[in-house]
């Protein structure tokens, strides 16, 4: 069975973006992007892997993504209908009409949508992108959570998980800090 990873970047705070959305608060280095091209290559946004270097860079560990309206409006709002179009891309909204024939878009049911994902055969991984809220409602359904938190506090914005109160048990199981600060934690479910 395939699994549903949530790898998210987050301020110390628990934030995943601004109140506006906002990411570029984030202190990226060179030494965590490599990383990040090297070991997650497909979390790499379509339109950011020819610069990177990653035009023909294989998915490692992910074939789906499934992201809130959120993470996915930054994008058509810069006139990038896919911009994971090297992955499945599933947005769940149930008020977006239509962005490209080639996104899945979930308006109702997205417990059992992800459900099915997890059921499907494969070797590859399915990545939750975001939001706080979506990842909120499927929290019963994530197995692991790959977290780049980084050392800047927020104050504000869109919380990494956001939901009722439903206390679950992960536990670490690896981590690496970069030359920025960064801290990023593999915890597993318990």
């Amino acid at each position: 069975m395939r699994k549903l990873v949530y790898y998210v970047g987050t301020s110390l705070d628990g934030y995943i973006a601004g109140p506006e959305h906002q990411v570029d608060f984030y202190p990226l280095s060179d030494e965590m992007a490599a990383w990040i091209n090297d070991r997650y290559p497909e979390t790499v946004p379509f339109h950011l892997r020819e610069p990177a270097g990653l035009v023909e860079a294989e998915n490692l560990r992910f074939d789906t993504v499934v992201m809130g309206l959120g993470t996915y409006r930054p994008a058509l709002d810069a006139g990038i209908t896919r911009p994971y179009r090297h992955l499945r891309e599933v947005v769940v909204s149930a008020s977006l009409r239509d962005p490209d024939p080639e996104v899945e878009v979930v308006a109702a049911d997205v417990l059992e949508r992800v459900r099915e994902l997890k059921a499907e055969d494969g070797d590859h991984d399915i990545w939750l992108c975001g939001g706080g809220r979506l990842a909120g409602s499927l929290l019963d359904e994530i197995d692991e959570i790959v977290l780049k938190r980084y050392p800047v506090v927020a104050g504000g914005g869109v919380p990494v998980l956001d939901g009722p109160f439903h206390p679950t048990t992960f536990r670490p199981t690896d981590s690496i800090t970069f030359d920025n600060g960064a801290l990023v934690t593999w915890f597993a479910r318990a």
